[in-house]
């Protein structure tokens, strides 16, 4: 009821504020004055209400600042989050500084240059002065901002150390899926061909493999069956042609695989990516050590989507088709920022900050940062259920009887008897 009492006062207040503009001017009409003649009393209230803003509007400017100061992201929580946050500072007061002159400037010759009739503006249609300042001094501000820019986004992309955790996040429409290095120590290698409902990211195993190309070859009989019994309609017996026909060259693709893979391991041995995929693990959490260096290797299953930590300061694209890397080093606990910010409930976030469809705002998952410890029981817990469970070894096969050999009980029997 309140909101729409405020409504009906608002609608009213305009109302009355466009009734008294059609009064002034009827009334400026009776006198028989011309709407564009503006009177020199006019002119200096208008000139002095001018002045009159500039402190209002940025005592105004002021107090957004201070009212909204607590809505701004806390600290930074990782290494280079703290440069950028200066970067960032830098190039705030860079444009704060140029708001407030050309403002003041701005308000005060409009007040100050009034119109008078008596008077002739001067006439400048070019200065090479001044053409050549205001291209030279922003030309040094932004030349200074970009290299130094640049020199951060350099170090956050660079190679990361041997040693750096490596996790890979995963983007589709409209979820995030993490992927962490098995007991091996390595990510396996992955394949889109490969991406099913058991393996959504499309990790490369002989077992995945199989299954992938079981699938097709049912997918494909199934097909055919409805195909032979020709009770399709011709455009649905066309369509469905087509997809065989896709199937199987997407069948074929998949045995090149197995055969490059075949090939790449005979080659490499262990070193081959090949091997490491089993022990993958595949989890729906994002977990990350402090004060350890980590690499993020990102891609994406279908459209553009954009890896976002904002506690973190960073950000990269997710790009169908290729791998992304950027690297980090956290430096705040979850429970720190808790802390800090006050907020039992407080999490760090991975956002995706490019608009992917109608559910982006679902593309949110939590962000843990925990001490070494932790983490290392949290990863040797998660280890438990990696990407293909290890075949279960065979029991050993029972030893066969020996003929030759008779029960002590009967040969006893056997002496009593005789």
């Amino acid at each position: 009821m309140t909101k729409l009492l405020i409504l009906i006062v608002v609608l009213l207040g305009i109302l009355a504020v466009a009734q008294l503009a059609r009064v002034y001017e009827l009334t400026s009409r009776l006198r028989g004055k011309r709407e564009e003649e503006i009177s020199d009393g006019d002119n200096r209230f208008n000139g002095r209400m001018l002045w009159l803003f500039v402190p209002v509007y940025f005592a105004f400017f002021l107090w957004l600042v201070l009212a909204y100061k607590d809505k701004l992201l806390p600290v930074a929580a990782s290494e280079h989050g703290v440069e950028t946050d200066w970067l960032l500072d830098f190039n705030w007061w860079i444009l704060i500084i140029v708001f407030v002159i050309t403002n003041i400037l701005l308000f005060w010759f409009a007040g100050k240059y009034l119109h008078d009739k008596n008077k002739r503006a001067f006439w400048q249609p070019h200065n090479n002065k001044l053409e050549l300042a205001w291209t030279i001094a922003p030309a040094a501000v932004l030349a200074v901002i970009i290299i130094y820019g640049l020199q951060s986004w350099a170090k956050m992309t660079s190679p990361a150390s041997p040693d750096a955790a490596v996790v890979e996040l995963y983007a589709r429409q409209f979820d995030w899926t993490a992927r962490y290095p098995g007991a091996d120590g390595g990510l396996g290698a992955t394949d889109f061909r490969l991406i099913n409902g058991t393996n959504p990211l499309g990790i490369v195993t002989q077992e995945s493999i199989s299954t992938r190309l079981a699938e097709l070859d049912a997918e494909i009989h199934r097909t055919d069956s409805l195909l032979e019994h020709g009770i399709l309609a011709p455009s649905k017996a066309d369509e469905l042609t087509e997809s065989v026909g896709r199937m199987r060259r997407n069948a074929t693709r998949i045995i090149n695989l197995r055969t490059l893979m075949e090939q790449d391991i005979a080659e490499k041995g262990q070193a081959s990516a090949y091997l490491h995929g089993a022990d993958d693990i595949v989890i729906k959490e994002f977990h990350l050590p402090v004060r350890q260096e980590v690499k993020l290797l990102i891609r994406s299953q279908d459209v553009i989507h954009s890896v976002y930590l904002p506690h973190l300061r960073s950000q990269m694209n997710a790009v169908p088709g290729m791998t992304t890397t950027i690297k980090m080093v956290p430096t705040i606990t979850t429970d720190s920022m808790r802390m800090i910010t006050k907020n039992d409930a407080f999490d760090f976030i991975l956002l995706c900050n490019k608009i992917c469809g109608a559910s982006h705002y679902n593309m949110q998952m939590p962000l843990v940062v925990t001490d070494a410890k932790s983490h290392e029981a949290w990863m040797t817990k998660a280890m438990e259920k990696p990407f293909q469970a290890p075949p279960t070894p065979a029991a050993p096969a029972a030893s066969p009887a020996d003929t030759t050999q008779v029960a002590p009980a009967v040969v006893a029997q056997a002496h009593t008897t005789n």
